[in-house]
């Protein structure tokens, strides 16, 4: 019986959405899911959640939930990990208090101080989950979807390199979805490739039949000026390819959009917008909690609806089916022209020996450009961690393109100090907290 463990179950309406592709699957045999969050409130609804999706969808499988996490591991094939260490108290953190110092985020999760920030606190976890898995699941596929991406990624790499990990983010799937809509082309039988760095990679290869579809991208642009007003076409009429995130994501990899008050009101971002983002999930949350208590059944997505790559990967694993996705893994000479090491998003061919990323050449130059300012924000959070060097915090942000477009030196650093107090408990003692040494 295949052993799926969800870590951050408590996420329940992802943990639902997860379960409900996966268990359509009709060719997969009984499945073992362990459940496991840190919150007995949360993790007792993600168990009921579970139920109900089976029940719904009248498959047989084991449910367990435990706040233990090595029993969960215990055996474990798939390991699916979406946990945010503070929750939507630290993401408040993350965004309000840099606000306050006149540094402007949308999401705050993935780069720039949030991202770093949100990183160190994650690491002493990701450190846990490594061990626990080299002992009692040293085979299992580790499928994280927790931010910052790339970060994890390559932290997970670094001290756990035997282990097997793949990040995954819906963003190029839907990026793509969501172009051909807006050129009038069905996304069925498109062919599309991307590659650079979660959150910013470039869309090169974007076609149907051998038709190009980028020249009806920009036809569709020039009859509509609003169009002009995304961050992404921005980005795409100065670099030549389309980014492979929202706007709001997008606009913190760069220093061109969230530095004035007109840059914001012509790009139509909201500064904060992840803590309504974070109070919504919670009303799901409360939403569901409530819909089990009085017996009902919870509202499924409709099948087709969905194009998350965790219930992909472990039917193509399980059942040698073959797909292509997009995963973010180190960078073993897959991308020319990215630091090797670092972790990188490409295509990628899953069946039953696994994930294997392809081998993608280089990525343009001008995204290239971006990509490495990324990736240094990301090696200088991870040196931070591995030496315990505080310095290398601060560093960190501010090689940050938004941020260093903001602050002065002087105002990082205080931010930093601010920071580094307020997430004090999760963060190790070398950096200014009282967390586990995660070196």
């Amino acid at each position: 019986m295949p052993s799926i463990v969800f870590l951050g179950a408590g996420s329940v309406v992802f943990t639902r959405q997860l379960l409900t592709d996966l268990l359509r699957f009709a060719d997969l045999p009984v499945l073992d899911i362990a459940l496991h969050d840190i919150d007995p409130a949360r993790l007792d609804v993600a168990h009921r959640t579970a139920l109900s999706v089976a029940r719904q969808l009248g498959r047989e499988v084991r449910v367990r939930a435990s706040q233990d996490r090595r029993e969960c591991l215990a055996g474990a094939d798939f390991v699916v990990n979406m946990i945010q260490v503070g929750g939507i108290a630290a993401t408040r953190v993350d965004l309000e208090v840099p606000a306050r110092h006149g540094l402007r985020q949308t999401i705050g999760d993935t780069t720039g101080v949030g991202g770093v920030f949100r990183a160190l606190r994650t690491f002493p976890v990701l450190s846990g989950i490594a061990r626990d898995m080299q002992e009692l699941c040293p085979d299992a596929w580790f499928l994280n979807y927790t931010n910052p991406m790339a970060m994890n990624v390559w932290w997970m790499s670094l001290v756990a390199a035997q282990l097997k990990v793949v990040g995954l983010c819906h963003s190029v799937y839907w990026t793509v979805h969501d172009l051909c809509a807006l050129v009038g082309v069905p996304m069925e039988g498109t062919r599309y490739r991307a590659g650079g760095v979660n959150h910013q990679a470039w869309l090169v290869e974007w076609s149907r039949d051998g038709q190009d579809l980028y020249p009806l991208l920009r036809e569709r642009i020039a009859a509509d000026p609003e169009l002009e007003r995304r961050v992404r076409v921005e980005i795409f009429r100065r670099v030549g390819f389309y980014p492979t995130e929202t706007s709001e994501h997008s606009s913190e990899y760069v220093g061109w959009f969230l530095r004035s008050d007109a840059q914001i009101a012509r790009y139509r971002l909201q500064p904060l917008q992840y803590i309504g983002i974070s109070e919504r999930n919670v009303q799901e949350f409360e939403h569901a909690r409530d819909l089990l208590e009085a017996g009902q059944d919870l509202p499924l997505h409709a099948e087709g609806d969905a194009a998350e790559y965790a219930p992909q990967i472990i039917h193509s694993i399980l059942t040698g089916v073959s797909r292509e996705l997009h995963v973010n893994v180190p960078n073993a000479g897959h991308i020319d022209n990215l630091p090797q090491g670092a972790v990188i998003e490409v295509p990628a061919t899953v069946d039953a020996d696994g994930v294997r990323a392809h081998r993608f050449g280089s990525v343009p130059s001008a995204g290239a450009a971006l990509n490495r300012t990324y990736l240094s924000v990301a090696e200088l959070t991870i040196e931070a961690a591995r030496s315990g060097d505080p310095l290398r915090v601060r560093q960190a942000v501010l090689a940050d393109a938004n941020a260093s477009s903001t602050l002065t030196p002087q105002q990082i650093w205080d931010l930093c100090d601010e920071l580094t107090a307020a997430h004090a408990q999760y963060l190790p003692v070398a950096l200014g907290g009282t967390a586990e040494d995660v070196r």
